[in-house]
């Protein structure tokens, strides 16, 4: 590994050199365990830890097939699936691997008694496989997580519909937090010269799934003047959302749960901010029962807010929490649009609101190749920005997991894989020094 980062960090490497680099027998990364599946089995969510259940392993460099690539990952990030792998929620994520595993006899590597976990990377491509002409050893990159085989009609014209979609170091093995990963090749983009190597991990997969969610016609389809409302507007998801909504002509009413994430927003740029908890909101009144005069009151906020006007986009992803009250709040011939469930799977509104004022509800998932491009050329314009609040090195990535799990955390946090320090791998100072106060508002919260 050591022969590997003198050649990422030499000015003088040439491609001949990194194909010409020997590769390790075996790197270092963060996996679970699958006999310890059942370790929080008597534990209600929020108490399962997942620094007891992260470990720091080495292990053996997976063969390289067609169409793929090894990659040297200098940082990563941890997102909401780290925590629901590290926590074995909804389920164990072996159940995904081994199902991987019967597809093929390439796809057999997968299926082993360790998960190597992340779905996002930026790195330096070490090795590419037959067949893979765009992407040659030294390329610099960052990673999408979108994994398909294609061999199917059905994703043609979305690659999200595939039937073997699956999501890169969630559902597959080898993923990126970790010294070496081993993606598609069509998982792989161009690092934006402007940012270091954490900053250039942290949008990867929260920034390519708001977008689609939000600006896609896959999604919500957002337009200029819309008011969207946006849960959670600091945090890893909603504040690439935040920016969307902003830099598209919309205005976003931001959801925080504190001062702190309500003053992250305005230095976004966003002015209509609900700090929920500081507004005392309970939509529910008990386990089993919603408040509706709580929807109420929240959208007499929001037409405060806004003007008098309802939201035309709910961007949800709390789930079982907040999605009567999205339902309810959203105009007339609204969308709300869906992906994840933080709070809970089981999804409860009452459908008088959603038929007759002809509402929509719409499921999003991760995004497409096309998307997730797009999405990466606007953080290479420095159109969007990183939202990165903290980094922590790859022995940390327990406590960083922990702190995504336990909100403690703003924006994305980091994880230093073969990176040395933060702040290195910058290309284009000029372009940095133009947007460095953006790049780092999450830093110093």
């Amino acid at each position: 590994m050591k022969d590997i980062l003198e050649a990422i960090q030499s000015p003088d490497s040439t491609p001949a050199d990194f194909a010409a680099l020997q590769l390790p027998e075996s790197y270092r990364a963060i996996t679970v365990h699958k006999d310890e599946t059942e370790m929080f089995a008597d534990l209600e969510t929020r108490d399962k830890d997942p620094r007891k259940s992260l470990h720091l392993d080495e292990v053996a460099l997976p063969e390289l097939g067609p169409g793929e690539a090894l990659v040297a990952v200098m940082a990563s990030s941890v997102n909401y699936n780290s925590v629901w792998t590290s926590i074995f929620e909804p389920l164990s994520t072996f159940g995904f691997l081994e199902r991987y595993g019967r597809l093929s006899e390439l796809t057999k590597r997968h299926d082993l008694p360790y998960h190597v976990i992340g779905s996002d990377l930026a790195g330096v491509v070490l090795r590419a496989g037959p067949g893979v002409n765009a992407w040659k050893p030294g390329d610099e990159v960052v990673a999408h997580c979108l994994s398909v085989e294609l061999e199917s009609s059905d994703g043609h014209n979305d690659t999200m519909l595939d039937p073997e979609q699956r999501i890169w170091g969630f559902e597959t093995n080898f993923g990126g937090l970790a010294e070496i990963a081993l993606v598609k090749s069509n998982q792989l983009m161009p690092k934006p010269g402007h940012l270091s190597w954490e900053e250039a991990a942290a949008p990867g997969l929260v920034n390519s799934t708001a977008y689609r969610q939000l600006v896609s016609r896959n999604g919500a389809g957002m337009k200029q003047g819309d008011n969207v409302l946006i849960w959670g507007a600091s945090g890893g998801l909603g504040s690439y959302a935040t920016q969307f909504a902003l830099a598209g002509g919309a205005t976003p009413i931001c959801v925080v749960s504190s001062p702190q994430k309500a003053e992250i927003c305005r230095r976004m740029g966003a002015e209509a901010i609900i700090d929920r908890n500081a507004e005392d909101y309970r939509f529910w009144k008990d386990e089993h029962h919603q408040d509706p005069r709580e929807w109420k009151r929240f959208g007499k906020r929001i037409r405060e807010l806004t003007g008098g006007e309802d939201v035309d986009i709910v961007f949800e992803h709390p789930g079982r929490e907040t999605f009567g009250a999205s339902v309810y709040v959203t105009r007339k011939g609204g969308t709300i649009v869906t992906c994840a469930s933080t709070s809970g799977y089981n999804h409860e509104y009452d459908n008088r609101y959603l038929w007759m004022s002809l509402k929509r509800i719409i499921g999003s998932h991760f995004a497409n190749y096309r998307e997730a491009w797009e999405a990466n050329r606007l953080v290479a314009k420095g159109k969007i920005h990183p939202t990165l609040s903290k980094v922590y090195g790859l022995e940390e990535t327990g406590q960083a997991a922990y702190d995504v799990h336990r909100n403690l955390h703003q924006g994305k946090v980091g994880v230093l894989c073969l990176a040395p320090e933060d702040g290195l791998g910058v290309r284009d100072e000029e372009m940095r020094a133009t947007h460095i106060d953006a790049i780092n508002r999450f830093r110093d919260i």
